[in-house]
């Protein structure tokens, strides 16, 4: 009778631990190969005049690993978007390359990316190593995109500059999480739940006229690769209704 019980068990935890593996294997997009460049003419972090809109905040995020982005930048919507970048050349090139976030839009000598030199030295397996890496100027990569993480670290919104209470709301949404791309952005009313879409104005940067009034609730659209895998995520903590440009604000969220 032990046996009998035992053995659907085991079948149905042998299943589950075979589901959770082949998942586990399949989590990861596939190497694609290309070339990248770095910054030649900017100190080891990125630029806080990406077209990103991130700012300041772009040039120091993720510890300065960033990278500008030709084809992936995708009119703006790959910033904030992680890849894992390594270089190709045995000789020079550590096995896990480095991970970087998508801060600017450019190009050089079809390349898909042009790294901060932060990032491009960390491609090489030694300090030595990574100043031929520098000489070269340009190598071959391969690159793929991963989950974005920020330990202890929840989506930010940093209102604009440019923004003035209460007619002109523009936010850039820092800490992007996840795999997925941030496709869409409403603001809500939280008394009477009014929402209102907003614009992309360019990069990372949210914008509308109007802005609905009182406390406001932000609602995010993230998209997966398939059309299909889309969800919206309704932060914890709302925009205060007495926002003001320059200002960030906690959503207390955080997206895996």
């Amino acid at each position: 009778m032990a046996l009998s019980l035992w053995s659907p068990l085991s079948l149905v935890a042998t299943l589950l631990l075979m589901l959770k593996l082949a998942g586990a294997q399949t989590s990861s997009d596939p190497f694609i190969h290309s070339r990248a460049a770095y910054y030649p003419n900017s100190d080891d972090q990125g630029t806080d005049r990406g077209a990103c809109g991130f700012g300041s905040f772009g040039a120091t995020i993720n510890g300065g690993d960033v990278s500008a982005a030709s084809d992936l930048y995708r009119n703006g919507v790959g910033c904030g978007a992680c890849y894992q970048v390594r270089c190709t050349n045995m000789a020079y090139c550590s096995d896990n390359g480095v991970t970087v976030v998508i801060t600017d839009s450019g190009s050089s000598d079809r390349t898909d990316f042009i790294l901060s030199r932060r990032a491009f030295g960390r491609m090489a397996q030694t300090t030595d190593k990574a100043a031929s890496l520098f000489a070269l100027g340009v190598v071959d990569i391969d690159y793929r995109r991963v989950s974005c993480s920020y330990p202890n670290k929840n989506i930010t919104i940093k209102i604009d500059e440019n923004s003035n209470y209460p007619n002109y709301l523009a936010f850039v949404i820092w800490y992007q999480q996840g795999r997925k791309d941030i496709t869409a952005v409403q603001l809500c009313e939280t008394q009477n739940f009014g929402c209102k879409l907003l614009d992309r104005s360019y990069g990372a940067v949210w914008t509308t006229t109007s802005p609905p009034s009182g406390s406001l609730s932000l609602r995010m659209l993230f998209s997966g690769a398939d059309e299909d895998d889309q969800s919206w995520v309704v932060p914890i903590n709302n925009i205060p209704q007495d926002w003001k440009a320059g200002e960030t604000y906690d959503t207390g969220v955080q997206v895996n």
